[in-house]
């Protein structure tokens, strides 16, 4: 169809299926910007997941593993001629630097965590466009037919 035909048919087209075809590409536009807002956060979901789970593996180390090895190792130190209480002492600081570390890598992990950026310029553009529309003023025709209105 030409865009003289297709404009021909917009003029003849009546309010309620002028409604219903804005209503419809609103429901589009807002789909898929939703669709968009998924898409994003699916990344940083991602990012949360990993960064969880270095924070997972610092707290199943220090509730399970700490110990068992701090008494092997502290144990160790003390055969090698080093007093039992500065054995279990270092052994102690080395374990926390190990979780301190764990933790620096999760708290990393976290910081690339960013809002949906592209969708939140994409529903302030829509915003601003919405905003923007005026209504098309119609045509007076020699047709129209007045409404009497009755007072109160």
């Amino acid at each position: 169809m030409s865009a003289v035909d297709q404009e021909a048919q917009g003029a003849e087209r009546t309010l309620g299926q002028l409604v219903a075809s804005a209503t419809a590409e609103m429901s589009a536009l807002v789909h898929d910007e939703i669709a968009l807002a998924k898409a994003e956060i699916r990344e940083d979901v991602k990012r949360v997941g990993s960064g969880s789970a270095s924070m997972v593996a610092a707290g199943v180390l220090a509730l399970f593993a700490v110990p068992v090895l701090t008494f092997a190792a502290a144990y160790g130190i003390h055969n090698l001629g080093l007093g039992l209480a500065w054995s279990f002492l270092i052994v102690g600081g080395a374990f926390l630097l190990i979780a301190g570390l764990l933790v620096l890598i999760g708290v990393r992990k976290f910081k690339k965590v960013k809002p949906p950026e592209k969708s939140i310029a994409s529903v302030k553009q829509t915003a601003a466009l919405v905003q923007t529309v005026k209504p098309h003023p119609r045509p007076v025709s020699d047709k129209a037919v007045g409404v009497a209105r009755s007072s109160s």
